[in-house]
């Protein structure tokens, strides 16, 4: 009995410690960038625990990982991003062995400049940047950038709190790139931030969604994904891509090199890019998604009716991509330091 006893015990022992020793998966993401029954789902087919934490900007997301306050298997940084922390070795090669999925992918988003050789990234959504505005509040229907710099739109008007972002559509404003690293054309574009601050109820990130859909400002510089979560909650709300052109940003999903987990960060990445979670996704998510066997699984015909994430052709001719700075970087925090500062 006394043995019988010691055995059942020392059973108990390795079953809690078995339960103590749970895979674990570490995930950093944007706020409200995946629908968390799918991570749910993940857990239950793997058995491995999913760790969650959200951050706002991509800068928020670098300055983690860079002063090494913690360590992720996964993070979703956007293209210039990508490229960074690829010079800076910050992201792990990946085994397209274990990501068979990645078949679903749309060819025309692999091997894109921030990451050539497709060594370190999967692509993951797509978007704009554009405006988000309340047809109800709104004298006419905006179509240039300069509806920014509307003084009937005064304390009525949000604006990205994210350097690049902000700065890169002021850039375009003054009529410059959106990547200049000239100082005199950033402080142009500091400048007409500041002549606009007057205007400005905020700088903001993820709350511009509930603010905008309660009907609390008339116009919003936003990306194209949350202007299809906003749109369908209030139906004055529209979304135009100004003439002047604008960002268009990918977003993709990689392994940090300080990774703790690399076999569960392969299982997970492989996992959204089945079509059937890409398609859930989707759904949640609201940003284009570059998974061409999900838009199949979901209808091409009605993916595509949305005049949000697929814009027109002429207006993508003059979307550019962010790219990575190098040490011209700096410029741009000083820039921004120096006009957020006094907000």
């Amino acid at each position: 009995m006394k043995k019988t006893v010691l055995i059942l015990f020392a059973l108990l022992i390795v079953l809690s410690a078995s339960g103590l020793a749970a895979e674990k998966l570490s995930v950093y993401n944007w706020g409200d960038y995946i629908d968390m029954d799918t991570i749910r789902q993940f857990e239950k087919e793997t058995g491995i625990d999913v760790i969650y934490e959200v951050y706002e900007t991509n800068e928020d997301m670098y300055a983690r990982i860079a002063n090494g306050k913690a360590s992720y298997d996964v993070i979703f940084p956007s293209d210039y991003m990508v490229e960074r922390m690829i010079r800076e070795n910050r992201l792990t090669e990946i085994n397209w062995d274990n990501i068979p999925n990645v078949k679903n992918i749309d060819p025309r988003f692999m091997s894109q400049s921030y990451d050539p050789e497709n060594k370190y990234s999967v692509p993951y959504t797509w978007g704009t940047m554009g405006i988000l505005y309340n047809a109800d509040m709104v004298e006419e229907t905006p179509t240039s950038w300069e509806t920014l710099m509307d003084e009937r739109y005064e304390d009525s008007i949000y604006m990205l709190n994210s350097p690049r972002d902000t700065l890169g559509i002021a850039l375009i404003m003054c009529g410059y790139d959106l990547n200049s690293t000239n100082p005199d054309e950033l402080e142009a574009a500091k400048q007409l931030l500041i002549r606009q601050k007057p205007l400005v109820q905020g700088y903001v990130v993820d709350e511009v969604k509930d603010k905008m859909i309660r009907g609390e400002a008339a116009v919003a510089l936003v990306w194209s994904g949350d202007a299809t979560y906003c749109m369908p909650e209030n139906e004055d709300l529209n979304y135009v891509v100004p003439v002047e052109g604008s960002n268009i940003f990918f977003d993709a999903v990689c392994i940090p090199s300080n990774a703790k987990n690399v076999s569960a960060a392969e299982k997970f990445i492989d996992f959204l890019c089945r079509p059937d979670i890409a398609a859930t996704n989707y759904e949640y998510v609201g940003y284009a998604i570059p998974n061409q066997a999900a838009i199949e699984l979901m209808g091409e015909e009605e993916y595509n009716e949305s005049p949000v994430n697929n814009p027109p052709q002429e207006i993508l001719d003059k979307c550019q991509v962010f790219k990575y700075l190098g040490e011209d970087t700096k410029i741009y925090d000083q820039v921004w330091t120096e006009f957020i500062s006094d907000f």
